[in-house]
């Protein structure tokens, strides 16, 4: 169950300013932006999200068995409609504040429902497409409760950069961040509610 943020308790969802975002160098020509509360109404965001999105669970090969994917997810390809208007909303101010860096507009949106302290995501780089060779943009939007969002540079060795991102908080990996950085939500043994990511990408970035 969501416990809700004690700071956000607006009814409709609202988008504030990006001109509040904040950089982090993190080397090798990778970078974040993080923006905390960009997203107002974020937990009845989730609470949309939660109920209203059609979920898909998801098993993959891992070494000589099949195991499930330990969270829930759903894509929306350029063009398709998104499950809530402000998620279109928030794309579009994306673009327009990242056209002179980014050079292309985002264009799709990843979901990511985080059940609980069990589900998770391992150590990875948004490496299937252009994101392998190319310097590129990944925009999350985080509503429900916070998890520990990890970065580290390619192959580790070196300390992890963490930040905890839930109740409409923003996060952008950008330049080589996909090609040289990792990054993870690790499991948690402590009692952690649900959280959903949104992940918005330029054409061809997976």
């Amino acid at each position: 169950m969501l416990q809700g943020s004690l700071f956000d308790q607006a009814e409709e969802t609202a988008l504030g300013a990006l001109a509040g975002v904040r950089r982090t160098v993190l080397g090798a020509g990778a970078w974040i932006d993080v923006l905390p509360g960009w997203l107002s109404g974020a937990d009845a965001l989730f609470e949309h999200l939660a109920s209203g999105v059609p979920w898909k669970a998801e098993r993959r090969q891992m070494y000589e068995r099949v195991v499930d994917v330990p969270r829930l997810l759903k894509f929306y390809g350029a063009g398709e409609p998104l499950p809530h208007p402000v998620l279109g909303t928030a794309r579009d101010a994306l673009s327009a504040h990242y056209a002179e860096e980014l050079g292309e507009p985002f264009t799709t949106a990843g979901l990511c429902f985080y059940r609980d302290g069990r589900d998770s995501v391992a150590w990875h780089g948004d490496r299937i497409g252009r994101g392998d060779r190319e310097d590129t943009m990944v925009a999350i939007v985080s509503v429900g409760a916070p998890r520990d969002l990890l970065l580290r540079p390619l192959g580790g060795g070196a300390p992890t950069v963490r930040r905890p991102l839930g109740h409409g908080d923003l996060i952008v990996m950008g330049g080589s961040c996909q090609r040289t950085w990792e990054h993870a939500i690790p499991k948690s043994a402590r009692a952690t509610g649900p959280r959903i990511s949104i992940q918005f990408r330029p054409h061809g970035v997976r």
